[in-house]
């Protein structure tokens, strides 16, 4: 009878506290809703629509929630346990660096680099190799100056948030880090690449008490990882 009882009990509490997914918004949303389809998460129709102003979804799972926040946020809520997994791109990850995050699959989307790129009439005068202090816009202060200091290079890092290549413009710095994908929004700024700090795809992350407490989570990763081979 005691075992009998339990089972709706414990269907409860799953249903009460579900796992939360952190997916970020913008151009790797289209690319993870293909991958939750083949790890076997559906979510409401709202989730895809980037008009809806809700930010919690359910799933064709009782148990898991999706969030749907800015690609920078999606660390921190899996970090801090606001969320149990995550979708992230790897600078995000290099750039904050939390230790309570588990990263055990690499979703082969949201393919794209992490580039200096300056005024293509500097470019054509310019030589990296001669640098010996920079000043750089970016919302990668923390990875450009690792970068730039493995090389024995003095980065002075203008954080801003976005419209990275205003900044050549304006003055406010006469080079930028960003990611770049085709390059299309670089070169209508007058901008070209002039070195590639890293190549960027999209990672699970997990939080890492939660993978050592909550038992769902494992076959989730697995599910995650099939998905993407």
């Amino acid at each position: 009878m005691l075992r009998r009882r339990d089972a709706p009990t414990k269907a409860r509490a799953l249903m009460s506290n579900p796992i939360i997914i952190a997916v970020p918004k913008g151009r790797i949303l289209a690319e993870a809703l293909p991958l939750l389809a083949r790890a076997g998460i559906l979510p409401e129709p709202a989730f895809a629509d980037e008009g809806s102003r809700a930010l919690r979804f359910s799933t064709n799972h009782a148990d898991i929630d999706l969030i749907r926040v800015r690609a920078f946020d999606v660390a921190t809520f899996v970090a801090h346990g606001a969320a149990q997994l995550g979708i992230v791109g790897s600078d995000v990850l290099a750039e904050f660096a939390y230790s309570e995050l588990y990263a055990p699959v690499n979703l082969g989307i949201g393919h794209c680099r992490l580039s200096v790129a300056e005024p293509a009439d500097m470019a054509a005068s310019d030589d990296p190799r001669g640098w010996s202090h920079v000043r750089i816009a970016t919302k990668y202060p923390r990875v450009t100056q690792a970068h730039f200091a493995a090389r024995g290079v003095q980065a002075e890092c203008v954080k801003l948030s976005g419209a990275m290549e205003l900044a050549p413009m304006l003055g406010l710095a006469p080079r930028i880090v960003d990611l770049v994908s085709s390059g299309r929004t670089l070169k209508e700024n007058g901008l070209v690449e002039v070195a590639t700090i890293a190549e960027v795809t999209s990672r699970l992350i997990v939080n890492r008490a939660a993978f050592k407490t909550r038992p769902q989570i494992v076959p989730l990763v697995d599910a995650f990882r099939k998905a993407a081979a």
